[in-house]
C-alpha cells in the first residue's frame, strides 16, 4: 500500500491505495469531475447555494446527479454531498482499472473498497471519544461510504453542534449528505440518541453520533474497536 496526499483547490484528499499507478487515475478523475461540476455551477449557481434538495436535468454531469440524488434522500442541499461524490467517482475509476484496495478520504468523507480488513478512526474534536474509537471495515462490506459531519470541527456548514456525526452508506455521496442531516439534529448531548435514530429515515446502513461524553449508534455499522490515535498524516494536515 502507498499513501498519497492530493490537493486541488478546495479538495484536500488523502489516498491509501494499492500502487502508484492508481494515484494518477484518481488524480485524473478528480480533475475531470471537478471541472464538470464547476461548469455546471457556472450555468446553475442556485445548485451551489441551496440548502434544500434540487431536481437536476437528465443530461446533467454524473457528479451532479450523484449529489442531487443524495440530497433528495436526506433532505439537505446537494453541496452537502460534494466531497463524498467526488470520492465515489475516484474510487469507481481506480476500481474499474483493477485496484483491489483503495481508501479515498476527502475532508473527512471516505469512499473505500478493500480486500482486507481496514480501520477507520473517528476524530470528534474535544470529545473524549476523539481518536479513541474506530471501526474495522470488512472487505465484504465494501464498497462503502463512511462520512463525518461536525458542528464543532472544520468549516463545513452545520446547523447543529455534534462533535461527530458518522454515517455509513452504500456510497460516500449518500453518507456525506446523511452525516450533514444527522449533525444538524444535534444541539446538545441530549439529542445524540434521537439523532442516531434519524438514520432510519435516510436510506443508509447506520450511524454513530458523538457529542461530548455521549455517544449513540443505530443500524448496521462496522465493529467498533479501540484506537491508539489518529494517523500521523492527520496531524500534519490539520495542526501543522
Amino acid at each position: 500500500m502507498i499513501g498519497r496526499k492530493l490537493v486541488f483547490r478546495e479538495s484536500k484528499i488523502f489516498l491509501k491505495i494499492e500502487s502508484e499507478g492508481f494515484f494518477d487515475i484518481a488524480h485524473s478523475s478528480l480533475l475531470k469531475n471537478r471541472a464538470e461540476l464547476e461548469e455546471y455551477i457556472g450555468l446553475h449557481p442556485f445548485f451551489k447555494s441551496t440548502l434544500e434538495p434540487l431536481e437536476v436535468e437528465r443530461d446533467a454531469p454524473w457528479v451532479v446527479k450523484l449529489m442531487a440524488e443524495a440530497a433528495e434522500k436526506t433532505g439537505v442541499g446537494p453541496m452537502a454531498a460534494v466531497a463524498g461524490a467526488l470520492a465515489d467517482l475516484m474510487l469507481e475509476d481506480v476500481v474499474g482499472e483493477g485496484c483491489r484496495y483503495a481508501i479515498i478520504e476527502n475532508g473527512g468523507d471516505i469512499a473505500m473498497q478493500v480486500d482486507r480488513v481496514a480501520k477507520v478512526v473517528v476524530y470528534a474534536g474535544s470529545s473524549p471519544f476523539s481518536g479513541k474509537i474506530g471501526f474495522d471495515v470488512m472487505p465484504e462490506d465494501t464498497p462503502m461510504g463512511v462520512c463525518t459531519s461536525s458542528g464543532t470541527v472544520g468549516h463545513a456548514i452545520s446547523f447543529g453542534n455534534a462533535d461527530a456525526a458518522v454515517a455509513f452508506a452504500d456510497s460516500a455521496a449518500l453518507a456525506d449528505a446523511a452525516a450533514t442531516a444527522l449533525g444538524n439534529a444535534v444541539k446538545g448531548e441530549e439529542d445524540v440518541k434521537s439523532a442516531a435514530e434519524l438514520a432510519k429515515k435516510l436510506s443508509i446502513r447506520g450511524a454513530v453520533v458523538i457529542k461530548g461524553e455521549s455517544i449513540a449508534a443505530w443500524g448496521r455499522i462496522p465493529k467498533i474497536v479501540k484506537s491508539r490515535g489518529l494517523p500521523e498524516y492527520f496531524y500534519k494536515e490539520f495542526f501543522e
